[in-house]
């Protein structure tokens, strides 16, 4: 059985660079599609991230930084001061309200569509996502996406980086690149979705090139402490395959490593697997662990917090938890008190109002509720 509420680290402070996080649980970025359809962020966005405040730290949503990057219908944007305005309301009544946020910048690379964009996406290299995509006239089949050319590969991270700046001018503490979960960066690393033949291609060095890139124009637009970066070495979300993770990500984390970044953050993190052991012994700064399994897997009644407890004791600084913040804004109260979960209504996850996002009820049990039985 995990800590008690009294003797848990989860509720211990902790530092992140310059910021002094209140407990250690940090609400991870989901895709929730409430943005207006030119991607700005709307009010019911800033009830809903104002009553998760109490997390130590939350990341919000995958965002995109330029127009071509978009995945989904309704996601939000950072490349308008339209969409700074929007994500300022935002910041401001999370702030108000004594949270804590970084903005996570997405590009979608492959997983886009013409009939969201008007664009055809752009990939490092000509492979088609296989499973259907949503789009505004419904799902639609993967198109093969344009090769990037390498002064696009140059554009994309300047976009990266202008992001980043209208993220901290929109009242963000700081941003987490997103190379995981099957998106551009994430496309980039794997030899099965980057075929490419040039700097940006081919051997280890070539395939991480352009998350370095990335993460180096950021850190250089916003100053390293406030970027952190996001990995899922492994992960086969989105149809992604990797064949060589134990190459691909010590390298990785080897470049990056005298950065000085905020954090690395490992999606779907196994404490008891080699790979996540000597990331954590060569990552010399914040390491946040996400221990939960992929969509549709389900959701476990602890929210994730007994996996969250072992991340801990195997050396993680930080645990990222979604779909138990997602239904339980009062998540770090409730495992204070050991108290029940409400459950997950995954047919409102995406896109809608208020149904299934900000109407999720707080806890009303007492104080003194005997603490739930997590085993």
């Amino acid at each position: 059985m995990p800590s008690t509420a009294l003797t848990s680290r989860l509720f211990e402070p902790a530092r992140l660079g310059a910021l002094h996080l209140p407990n250690r649980l940090v609400m991870a970025p989901m895709t929730r599609n409430r943005a207006s359809a030119d991607g700005v962020p709307q009010p019911i966005m800033a009830t809903y991230y104002a009553q998760r405040a109490s997390a130590g730290l939350i990341i919000a949503e995958a965002t995109t930084p330029n127009a071509v990057g978009q995945t989904y219908p309704d996601i939000p944007a950072i490349y308008t001061d339209a969409h700074v305005a929007g994500w300022r309301r935002v910041t401001g009544e999370v702030r108000a309200a004594g949270g804590t946020m970084f903005l996570q910048l997405q590009h979608g690379g492959r997983i886009g569509h013409p009939d969201t964009t008007g664009l055809m996406p752009v990939a490092p290299s000509p492979v088609a996502f296989p499973d259907p995509i949503v789009t505004p006239a419904g799902s639609r089949p993967g198109v093969v996406p344009r090769e990037m050319t390498v002064a696009e590969i140059r554009s994309t991270v300047a976009d990266f980086a202008a992001a980043a700046r209208r993220a901290i001018d929109a009242g963000f503490e700081g941003v987490e690149v997103h190379g995981a979960n099957g998106y551009l960066i994430h496309q980039f690393l794997s030899d099965v979705t980057n075929h490419r033949a040039d700097a940006y291609g081919g051997s280890v060095a070539g395939r991480i090139r352009f998350a370095i890139e990335v993460v180096e124009a950021v850190a250089d637009a916003i100053g390293p402490a406030r970027v952190g970066l996001r990995i899922a070495p492994g992960v086969t979300a989105n149809a992604m395959r990797e064949h060589d993770i134990e190459h691909v990500y010590p390298a990785l984390i080897g470049a990056l490593a005298n950065k000085g970044l905020a954090y690395l953050h490992i999606v779907f993190a196994d404490p008891t697997q080699p790979l996540f052991r000597r990331i954590r012994r060569d990552w010399p700064s914040t390491l946040i662990a996400n221990p939960a399994l992929p969509w549709p897997t389900p959701f476990p009644v602890d929210g994730g917090r007994h996996a969250g407890e072992r991340l801990l004791g195997a050396g993680a600084d930080l645990i990222s938890l979604g779909r138990a913040f997602l239904a339980n804004p009062d998540l770090v109260e409730r495992f204070r008190r050991g108290a029940p979960l409400n459950p997950v209504r995954a047919e409102h996850w995406y896109g809608g109002g208020e149904l299934g996002y900000t109407d999720y009820p707080l806890l009303t049990a007492p104080a003194g509720l005997a603490p739930f039985d997590w085993r």
